[in-house]
């Protein structure tokens, strides 16, 4: 109602806290980007938020990052009896070290300086600490860096999680979750492509283990979801900083939307759905309704007080410019490949069925990716991308490959 208006809008804490003394009018904040939503945040499940944490050992890959520290965040208060910091990043394990060792006393911290191509690494960490869950969310993920940079990310996303996953069964880790991404859909881009392959991948490893006659079993489960607002990168701190500079804001195109959730329900909801996984299950989080970009953009303008500068209001203070669609970026992204999407009973979570390939077919791919990264063969690389991730969009290569259903499977 006062989006309209010409003020900016902060946030105090309660008029209570105010008047007790507890709270100043210094700790007036700015709007929460949470708030930008517009949509209500899924409660959690406290007990199935403690199933693979309370008492366990835990790991997390890319420790330091968005989603890997808040997923440390939310372990943590489920008392593990340890975590794994996994991170490339020398100060980003830094930061998120002394931040868990402040607040969290009595849970044993372990910070470990590693690459998921570091297979040996993984393996010694996983059996040292005897690791029960892991929750993998290292991975290159800026769609056009990734684009720039084509062999480098395949290693880190395709083979790394490859990596991760065949020590964790060799470790006996109980639970093995994918953070994976709604631009593993239908990709047209790289990043989307290589995220694909490696939840084939997973869902290829936990069809082979229902094969086996083996009774320990690593139970493997791949959580999709879209973009989270203020993760590194993402287009709130970017208009944000852009706000501060006084503009222009940069939006790529006009009718770009985007589905958007808050870091910490996102990182619940990847813990929730990993506690009622059974085994290659694809988990989407129900991430409300698309936004415009654009309508962000207007909106985060007029909350800071100010008036967007147009064509109706040439004296306004802040400018929105096109920059037009990078390479490989869509106007808008899917959450499911076979859009058969089915609820669960736990709100936030949906199920979604999507076709798979035998881990023979996924060991041929895999040898060739390894023999086009050593050839530094980027053309070979792309079409190797087409055939292997299911509907990535490109104006050549054909997929030969037969997928399974789990209709198929279970026949």
């Amino acid at each position: 109602r006062v989006e309209e208006l010409p003020v900016k809008v902060r946030i105090l804490p309660g008029v209570a806290e105010l008047a007790q003394g507890k709270v100043s009018v210094s700790d007036l904040k700015v709007l929460d980007i949470t708030d930008l939503l517009g949509r209500e945040i899924t409660k959690p499940d406290e007990s199935l938020l403690r199933k693979n944490l309370a008492s366990k050992n835990i790991m997390v890959t890319g420790s330091g990052g968005s989603i890997g520290s808040e997923l440390c965040r939310q372990a943590l208060r489920r008392k593990p009896d340890l975590i794994v910091l996994f991170e490339i990043s020398e100060f980003a394990l830094y930061k998120i070290e002394q931040e868990l060792k402040n607040n969290f006393p009595t849970v044993k911290v372990v910070p470990i300086l590693g690459n998921v191509m570091d297979e040996r690494r993984l393996r010694e960490v996983c059996m040292t600490f005897k690791i029960d869950t892991i929750y993998h969310a290292a991975a290159y993920k800026h769609v056009s860096m990734v684009e720039k940079n084509t062999i480098p990310s395949i290693e880190n996303n395709i083979i790394g999680t490859l990596n991760c996953a065949e020590v964790a069964l060799e470790s006996g880790v109980e639970t093995f979750v994918l953070i994976s991404t709604d631009k593993a859909v239908r990709p047209s881009n790289v990043m989307g492509a290589t995220k694909r392959f490696s939840e084939l991948i997973l869902q290829a490893l936990a069809d082979r283990q229902d094969k086996s006659r083996s009774k320990i079993k690593t139970k493997i489960t791949i959580v999709r979801f879209g973009n989270v607002l203020g993760s590194s990168g993402s287009a709130v701190p970017l208009f944000r900083q852009q706000i501060k500079e006084g503009g222009p804001l940069t939006v790529t195109d006009p009718n770009v939307i985007r589905y958007f959730m808050s870091i910490p329900e996102a990182a619940e909801l990847v813990l929730q759905a990993g506690a009622i996984g059974k085994g290659g299950d694809v988990f989407v989080l129900d991430m409300g309704n698309p936004v415009k970009i654009l309508d962000l953009a207007k909106r985060m303008i007029r909350l800071s007080g100010l008036e967007i500068k147009d064509n109706n209001s040439p004296d306004g203070d802040i400018e929105i410019i096109f920059t037009g669609l990078k390479e490989g970026e869509k106007l808008y992204e899917e959450l499911s490949v076979e859009n058969n999407v089915t609820p669960t009973d736990y709100d936030g979570i949906l199920l979604t069925e999507e076709n798979y390939l035998s881990w023979e077919n996924i060991t041929v791919l895999l040898d060739q990716f390894r023999g086009a990264i050593k050839l530094r063969d980027h053309e070979l690389l792309h079409k190797l991308l087409i055939k292997a991730a299911l509907g990535f969009e490109s104006k050549s290569g054909i997929n030969d490959l037969v997928y399974l259903s789990k209709r198929e499977k279970n026949e």
